[in-house]
């Protein structure tokens, strides 16, 4: 216990009350943080790059500014970042081999914005292989275990992140989301996180590349899990702004969320999709918290937006768009092959990855312009609806997999147990890419536990830019529905 109620499990707001109260300081806080990393870490392997130095000169710095009254958003909170987001002086690999050595010559804004306000950087977390897995283990740093679990995934990418949050070992951490990567390991762990809105953060910083401002992509984004939705809105205003550059005009200003009591809310759900098996306990979750909400008297209806239709045409644009994107990451000759591997698949959705793979700029312009057409379909959406709910992951927690790279053949026809059905292990795209196409924001957040203990998350998808709006149903939710509930085994001693 750092201080009157402050121990690993207290969400940030919680921690920076006390911290500005002066019930505890950042000192002690940062030593109650080593000590569960020492305690925890290893049977987790969730932070893998601790900076513990670095946290010490800037808790002492935090400790310090306060005593001459200074304030600023997160002076002296123990946070994380994924490993891929970089840090000056710190590695940035991705779990590749060939980037072991790799050090970061600048910060990522990500990065230089949360340490600007104050935050004790405690080390980065675990990923995948250039981030492209639900699973959080590479060559360089190993596995990722669940806390809940150690036998199951953490999620991916940012599976060490979320694994940290849950067992007590970091107040907010920072991640990333092109394919569920935030999303899909804070419900794996039974935490928040929040994928902005497309333009909402920078997103630059990750890679062991120059930080350098304003890249030409979509979809990809930078964002925060943490303990509660609140604490996700804290981290919100610190990261969001314009790009390097765009500072000089471009301000944001992310309206305040569109109702503030729970039975104002307008609840679209989306309709079932019936060539995506969900397990039938997630879905039983999602129908307690439907029955709830409408007991409640919020108005609930099933709808979706107009000419989503089965969502398969939604499924292959999102395929082949991040295809084209990650796919550029490649050689010529790795995505000669990887259009080869998938060629070898007969279903729509393989081919869809073959023609991203292979696509053209003009290609790329074509489904660019198709994306806008259901970004409009949004648009005209939450004018009636304020969110929509839905499912992030197809199952909880799956147990560990081996996934090869780079990717051969058994790994693109790999499955994945959903309630007794073998399933496409890249279904697992289809629900966050609802909000990842569009670049709408997405809030997931924990709504119970299997039979067997593991945590279910859904989604909240709300409108463009107004990231307040789905954290701040997920917060009610949370209020008056539960939670966040620390996994058993990691208490204070």
């Amino acid at each position: 216990m750092a201080g009157p109620g402050i121990d690993g499990f207290s969400t940030a707001t919680a921690t920076l009350r006390a911290l500005r109260a002066r019930q505890v300081s950042a000192l002690e806080l940062l030593e109650l943080y080593r000590r569960r990393i020492e305690r925890y870490n290893p049977q987790l392997n969730a932070i893998v790059v601790q900076s513990l130095d670095r946290a010490q000169r800037q808790a002492e710095a935090a400790d310090a500014a306060r005593v001459r009254g200074e304030e600023r958003a997160l002076l002296g909170l123990p946070v994380t970042l994924k490993e891929s987001i970089n840090v000056r002086g710190l590695p940035t690999t991705v779990g590749m081999p060939d980037w072991r050595e790799a050090r970061a010559e600048a910060d990522a804004p990500a990065a230089q914005r949360i340490q600007a306000a104050g935050a004790v950087l405690l080390g980065k977390t675990n990923i995948p292989p250039m981030l492209a897995d639900w699973q959080a283990d590479n060559v360089i740093y190993g596995r990722s275990n669940n806390p809940w679990d150690l036998t199951r995934t953490p999620g991916g990418s940012t599976g060490g992140g979320a694994a940290a949050l849950a067992a007590g070992l970091a107040t907010l951490e920072v991640g990333s989301d092109i394919g569920g990567s935030i999303r899909v390991p804070a419900a794996f762990c039974g935490v928040y996180g929040h994928r902005p809105s497309d333009s909402a953060l920078p997103r630059s910083g990750q890679f062991p590349f120059p930080a350098i401002p304003n890249p030409l992509t979509i979809m990809g984004v930078q964002g925060p899990l943490a303990r509660s939705a609140e604490d996700l809105e804290l981290a919100l205003d610190v990261l969001a702004g314009p790009e390097g550059g765009e500072e000089t005009a471009w301000r944001l200003a992310i309206p305040q969320a569109r109702h503030e009591h729970l039975r104002d809310f307008r609840v679209a759900v989306l309709p079932p999709i019936d060539w995506v098996p969900v397990d039938l306990e997630i879905l039983a979750a999602q129908d307690a918290l439907l029955a709830y909400l409408r007991r409640a008297g919020v108005q609930v209806n099933v709808v979706q937006p107009e000419g989503f239709g089965d969502l398969r045409a939604h499924h292959r644009l999102y395929h082949c768009l991040l295809a084209a994107i990650t796919g550029a990451r490649n050689s010529e000759a790795e995505r000669q092959r990887l259009a080869e591997l998938w060629s070898t698949q007969e279903d729509e959705f393989a081919q869809a990855v073959r023609c991203g793979l292979l696509a053209s700029l003009g290609d790329y312009f074509l489904w660019y312009g198709q994306r806008e057409q259901y970004r409009a379909a949004y648009r005209a959406f939450f004018r009636e609806w304020d969110v929509l709910l839905a499912p992030i992951t197809l199952t909880p927690a799956f147990p560990h997999l081996t996934i090869a790279w780079p990717r051969d053949a058994a790994a693109i026809t790999q499955t994945l147990d959903v309630s007794g059905r073998a399933v496409p292990y890249a279904l697992q795209l289809v629900y966050p890419g609802l909000a990842t196409l569009s670049g709408q924001p997405a809030t997931a957040l924990p709504v119970g536990l299997t039979r067997a203990g593991l945590p279910i998350g859904l989604q909240v998808i709300g409108p463009y830019l107004e990231d307040r709006t789905p954290i701040r149903f997920a917060a009610l939710i949370a209020r008056e529905f539960g939670g966040y509930h620390s996994p058993p085994g990691y208490a204070e001693e």
